[in-house]
């Protein structure tokens, strides 16, 4: 996704401003337009070229958006479908191929806008004199005429009937350019402290290792992630796998597919480097949560896992729930079988995107966790995504506004306090171990363990 630029003050002031006041008219609802600009952050969008006005033809468009910057074109069609693409790089003509790596796609599912990233060992599109294209793939006022053309290569992965209903044919272009708008502010001092020190993260490491559960019944800290597909419950896991192994690691599957790379229960015990000794807790991996019923995971499965009555390896049905086996869901689980901490995992630069019926999930197992006593704690990833100031440097993450007010948009959506969302970093491009993010996830991971002692405490006391 593109990365956000934006601030905490001005977050919903997006304004789309015409040219030409008088002749042009933009097509976009207001409700659409505020999705895209969550999608692209704090930002001005200016109409720049409106093919029923200017005309349908590739010497018309770039008469009036080459040299323009970032730009958005959005198409319309008369079965109601709103789709097109983000370019970061400008039209210029220059015959080039263009590698972006912030182009994408975009099409309406209801209200939420859905974003088609472009696939690796792909082009973003190529600059020429033609009419506006992504990826040498989809054409828009193909052949100077007002049509969309896919022609079948697999730069992007689209479905031509849910992206505009294979009706060819629009009813309006629109290319707008896309200008951030204000700097991210400052907090005159950080809202929480943090030492971003190669001592702190060993003491972290250390107080980790050396943790012992109060509780004699209980060796190790289950740890159930939960959260929307691509939110990084996986990234998660191979991130503190990474720490404690000393390298970069990938045992989860993790990415950024549409729908769960997760298919079964898994259950991730975490080693302390070439020793190889278990460390006292395991991770709990899910599917992820989807807004459509039949699809992600079922909220009775939730229920089934936070008694300790899924196994390993179980591969999950989103149509049924878990059946338990008659003799073992006679006997119940012990208190080591069961789930000590549950942590929601929420993507920083979706959740202004946040869905009702995703919300109503997560609402619904905060629920059932809420009757079990369960230990709960928000993680908060992608930060550097969210927030430039905190992609330049990680050690700004407390001196953001921005990040302050998403923290306390977290709390307020899903009703924890404002202590227990904890932001962080996961590994996902890097190839070295990096302090700062160290730092941030064992943090976390030291809450975590924290707050489940808290938990055992209460479910059994010593």
């Amino acid at each position: 996704m593109y990365k956000r630029r934006s601030s905490s003050s001005s977050m919903n002031k997006h304004k789309v401003r015409n040219v030409t006041e008088n002749t042009l008219t933009s097509n976009l609802p207001e409700d659409k337009r505020k999705q895209l600009c969550a999608l692209l952050g704090d930002v001005d969008l200016t109409l720049l070229y409106k093919a029923s006005v200017h005309g349908y033809n590739a010497s018309a468009f770039h008469q009036r958006c080459d040299r323009q910057g970032p730009t958005i074109l959005v198409a319309y069609n008369s079965s109601g479908y709103i789709f097109g693409g983000y370019t970061s790089v400008d039209y210029t003509q220059s015959g080039q191929y263009i590698a972006d790596e912030d182009i994408f796609l975009f099409c309406f599912q209801g209200k939420i806008p859905v974003c088609i990233k472009l696939n690796s060992g792909y082009n973003a599109r190529l600059d020429d004199t033609g009419v506006p294209s992504f990826g040498q793939q989809l054409y828009f006022c193909y052949n100077n005429q007002p049509m969309v053309y896919n022609q079948g290569v697999s730069a992007f992965t689209v479905n031509t009937a849910i992206m505009y209903g294979n009706d060819t044919q629009l009813s309006e272009c629109e290319v707008y350019k896309v200008e951030q708008r204000t700097q991210v502010k400052f907090e005159v001092k950080p809202w929480r402290s943090v030492l971003w020190t190669a001592e702190r993260r060993e003491e972290l490491m250390e107080m980790i290792r050396n943790y012992k559960p109060l509780t004699s019944s209980v060796s190790h800290i289950r740890i159930l992630m939960v959260g929307p597909v691509g939110a990084g419950k996986s990234s998660f896991f191979n991130s503190v796998n990474s720490i404690f192994m000393g390298r970069i690691t990938s045992k989860a599957m993790s990415g950024s597919a549409g729908t769960s790379l997760t298919t079964q229960f898994r259950t991730y015990p975490v080693k302390d480097g070439r020793e190889r000794k278990p460390l006292p807790f395991v991770l709990c991996d899910t599917m992820g949560l989807e807004e459509q019923s039949g699809a992600g995971l079922d909220i009775e499965d939730i229920s089934s896992i936070l008694q300790g009555h899924i196994p390993d390896r179980y591969k999950f049905n989103p149509v049924t729930s878990f059946q338990p086996d008659e003799q073992k869901s006679s006997r119940p689980a012990s208190l080591q079988e069961k789930i000590h901490c549950v942590v929601y995992v929420i993507d920083a630069t979706k959740i202004s995107l946040m869905s009702e019926k995703l919300e109503e999930k997560l609402s619904a197992i905060r629920k059932k966790v809420n009757s079990l006593g369960i230990a709960q704690i928000v993680l908060m990833t992608k930060v550097d995504e969210a927030c430039p100031l905190v992609d330049e440097d990680l050690q700004s993450l407390y001196l953001s506004s921005y990040i302050k007010t998403k923290v306390q948009e977290v709390s307020s959506r899903l009703g924890v306090p404002v202590s227990c969302v904890l932001p962080v970093k996961n590994y996902s491009q890097e190839l070295e171990l990096e302090l700062n993010c160290d730092v941030l996830l064992l943090t976390a991971l030291q809450q975590m363990l924290n707050f489940a002692e808290d938990y055992l405490d209460d479910v059994a006391p010593i």
